[in-house]
């Protein structure tokens, strides 16, 4: 039952409900946190759907953003969804962003670095776009932990299919995105002045289909599995969360969606 491992991102449109919207949660209280003043040049590297750029365009009056993808579906998607003329996007790569050395006031990622098979090269280019005194910061989930909705997934597809366990399981997969390891990434890149913090916000299911639906997209590495299971075992993985699962007398499924955050300061 075992799938290969093979992290597939390319429909906006099933990332969105999947986790596009729980990203955009904690979008704003991470771009609070900064606090990067207005006028600022940003680089939102591994930009996806565009969640965190709309979120700067938002709320920190940005002269300019500009979104770096390596998925031409994201990038399209992105391009159709943020119209605001002040942001831009095109695709790259973290490990080699098509950007010029310091042209940046704040380099930002979300959701993105533990997915780059160079980490530590793609802090270290976002400190390169970036100008002395300027803002790098990223975010991801702590998969091992209280993102819960990936948690309870993958808790009851391993107690199904202990294959999945080592190479799918994105707890096990990141180590990373965990406070201090996170911090080291930053730490190591050069970055002066390096912080980490949790960053919870609510995920409020209205149903079960509510949070089923999405893993039947096929965007991320748990709905790739749930979509490479033939029809029996992913029933039997649905009912299993379904019986796992919080559920209140109106129906609706309360859970919490935990980031870590990191930010440091280009010396």
């Amino acid at each position: 039952m075992a799938a290969e491992r093979k992290d597939v991102w390319a429909s906006g449109e099933a990332y969105e409900p999947y986790v596009g919207r729980w990203s955009r949660l904690v979008a704003r209280e991470f771009i609070a946190w900064l606090d990067v003043a207005p006028g600022a040049a940003w680089l939102d590297v591994g930009c996806g759907t565009g969640a965190l750029t709309q979120t700067i365009l938002d709320s920190r009056s940005p002269k300019r953003v500009t979104g770096v993808d390596p998925s031409e579906g994201f990038v399209a998607f992105a391009r159709h969804k943020v119209t605001d003329p002040r942001a831009a996007f095109e695709v790259g790569d973290a490990q080699a962003l098509p950007v010029a050395d310091g042209a940046f006031d704040a380099a930002v990622s979300g959701l993105v670095i533990n997915f780059v098979p160079d980490q530590a090269k793609a802090v270290r280019e976002m400190r390169r776009a970036t100008r002395s005194k300027g803002a790098v910061a990223a975010y991801v989930w702590d998969y091992a932990g209280e993102m819960q909705m990936m948690r309870r997934f993958w808790d009851a597809a391993v107690a199904l299919d202990p294959g999945a366990a080592g190479p799918l399981d994105e707890g096990r997969r990141f180590p990373v995105c965990d406070r201090e390891p996170f911090a080291d990434l930053f730490r190591g890149a050069g970055l002066e002045r390096v912080e980490a913090r949790a960053i919870d916000v609510p995920t409020v299911f209205k149903d079960f289909d509510d949070y089923w639906s999405p893993f039947l997209g096929g965007v991320g590495p748990a709905p790739a599995y749930c979509m490479s299971l033939s029809e029996e075992p992913r029933a039997a993985l649905r009912d299993r969360i379904r019986a796992s699962l919080p559920v209140s007398a109106d129906g609706r499924i309360h859970l919490i969606a935990r980031a870590w955050a990191a930010r440091g300061v280009v010396p």
